[in-house]
């Protein structure tokens, strides 16, 4: 038995400027940057966001900008073996998350638990 969630939904960016990025979209959604939160690190910044809400990141790219999610669960190998069972393939495997491509073609990333309060709101998989 795993838990999973929604986690969070990252804006990738094909930029020289993340920060200027992440200022359009604090001030797009109304979400003030969050510069002393962990994630906001090297390639990433964070908006400030309510906990009972998904993440809002930003992250500087090299390939197409555009928006994808992330699932965080307690067993990111069994999280994956669903996903496969409903027709996602795995992308690639990185040290702490699993790039996947859902059959319809977006990719999303299986992650570790980032957001407090988990399992809340997750739904329970046996």
């Amino acid at each position: 038995m795993h838990h999973s969630r929604l986690c969070a939904v990252l804006i990738d960016c094909n930029t020289s400027d993340v920060d200027a990025a992440a200022r359009f979209w604090a001030k797009a959604l109304g979400r003030a940057m969050d510069p002393t939160h962990p994630g906001t690190r090297g390639n990433y910044r964070m908006l400030e966001t309510p906990p009972d809400e998904p993440i809002v990141q930003i992250q500087r790219v090299t390939h197409d900008s555009r928006v994808h999610l992330d699932i965080e669960t307690d067993d990111i190998p069994a999280e994956v073996a669903r996903l496969e069972k409903l027709g996602a393939t795995v992308v690639s495997r990185l040290e702490r998350w699993v790039v996947m491509q859902a059959p319809t073609g977006q990719r999303f990333c299986v992650v570790r638990i980032q957001r407090p309060g988990f399992p809340k709101n997750a739904n329970r998989w046996e």
